[in-house]
């Protein structure tokens, strides 16, 4: 990567730092995993002993390493299941071992086992469920659980609805932990349901959205941040800084804990709005709360400032973040160049293109238009050309969709000259 251009230094803060170092593509929407209740002691391995591992998923191989050596039925019971071709084999051997060792009482742990491992259909769940209760054994929110992240593991959500209502009809209604975990799947798995839909989907309700929100907290179900993040980016899409502030308070108020997504998305939502000031102020906030700013909070306040004019001050913001150890990606180098034509800096937009060239980074078809245009607007038709064929090079567009950006680039810069709107 080359130096910086000297033209730069007086807008950046830290002109002698590696700054334009090739970063991959980073993605805003990326969701952190919700916390995990710890297991309880009916879910925990029922033995750590060192036992010899199954080596085959047939049954009639575990059957005989079981009569050669019956102790810790649990255990042996969980190595099989690992490595059973279908979960009734792992039924079927549970079955051997509770016929074969008459001192063996299987406890909650050994339903969960199969559980564990009943990932395929409803069949072998009902079917350990009822061996549960002839048993004696109540299934839990602990067996609900199991069953249902078991399901969720397998992209079986659709049958892992029907189990929570199952579970919530003929035994016990599933915990706080196991409907989060359920909805966190559905939400990132189907775009037409529930709280991701109405977000997301062509004609935002996020009115709906937040009265989903009150009807699941009614009916015992507590938002986790997940959802809440899911509707604060909804009011993103729609410039609605003041709706994202109040529904991170309403998040607040319900005493979910915000995350490095929320303040994200938040300082994208004002820097969107035009309140890159407020936007600001959320830095110490995150701070504050163990959170350092990264290349999207960065990239978000930089795009606020370019909307609003200031690309200069964008720039100061890019040595900044470098300053602080931040590396800048793709979206921050098209946000730059996209700003700095807006501005009339088609100069300083050339200049940094060279950089964005130098490190082999793809241009995005707004960045890409926008400064295809600024050179056309400044007669710069060879310079034009060259960025094209950069363009197509990289693979930051295909063909066809560069060609099409330059065509009518060039039919706007003729009938501009005709009405007099260009030097």
């Amino acid at each position: 990567m080359g130096k910086i251009p000297p033209s730069f230094r007086s807008a950046i803060a830290n002109p002698n730092s590696s700054l334009f170092r090739p970063q991959p593509p980073h993605f805003p929407n990326k969701q952190q995993q919700p916390r995990k209740p710890k297991p309880s002691k009916q879910q925990q391995n029922p033995s750590s002993s060192s036992l010899p591992l199954f080596k085959s998923p047939n049954l009639q191989d575990a059957k005989k390493l079981f009569n050669s050596d019956p102790r810790f039925p649990n255990s042996l019971l969980h190595s099989y299941a690992k490595l059973a071709q279908t979960p009734s084999d792992s039924v079927n051997f549970f079955n051997h071992i509770t016929k074969t060792l008459s001192s063996f009482s299987p406890d909650r742990s050994t339903f969960h086992i199969l559980l564990s491992h009943s990932s395929n259909s409803l069949s072998p769940i009902h079917q350990t469920l009822n061996l549960m209760l002839a048993a004696g054994i109540t299934p839990d929110t602990t067996t609900a659980d199991v069953a249902v992240r078991s399901l969720c593991s397998a992209a079986r959500l659709d049958l892992a609805v029907e189990l929570i209502k199952e579970f919530a009809s003929k035994h016990c209604p599933p915990d706080t932990y196991t409907f989060n975990f359920l909805v966190k799947h559905l939400c990132k798995s189907r775009t037409t349901i529930l709280i991701d839909n109405v977000c997301n989907g062509k004609n935002l309700n996020l009115r709906e959205a937040m009265r989903l929100v009150s009807v699941l907290h009614e009916e015992g179900f507590k938002p986790d941040c997940f959802v809440y993040n899911t509707i604060m980016k909804g009011y993103c899409l729609l410039s609605r800084g003041s709706e994202v502030i109040e529904v991170y308070n309403k998040m607040k108020e319900e005493g979910v804990e915000p995350d490095l997504v929320t303040y994200n998305t938040l300082i994208f939502g004002l820097s969107k709005s035009g309140r890159v000031t407020e936007a600001k102020k959320l830095l110490r906030v995150m701070a504050e709360k163990g959170y350092f700013p990264d290349e999207v909070t960065y990239t978000s306040l930089m795009n606020g400032l370019c909307r609003k004019g200031d690309a200069l001050g964008a720039l100061a913001l890019l040595g900044e973040m470098e300053a602080k150890g931040c590396s800048p990606n793709e979206c921050t180098y098209n946000t730059l160049l996209h700003g700095l034509c807006k501005a009339r800096l088609v100069e300083k937009a050339v200049e940094f293109y060279g950089v964005i060239r130098a490190g082999g980074l793809k241009l995005d078809t707004a960045s890409y238009g926008t400064f295809v245009r600024a050179l056309c607007r400044e007669g710069r038709i060879a310079e034009k050309y060259e960025v094209f064929d950069y363009a197509v090079e990289s693979e930051s567009l295909t063909d066809a969709a560069a060609y099409s950006t330059l065509e009518s680039t060039l039919k706007w810069l003729r009938k501009a000259k005709e009405q007099g709107l260009t030097v």
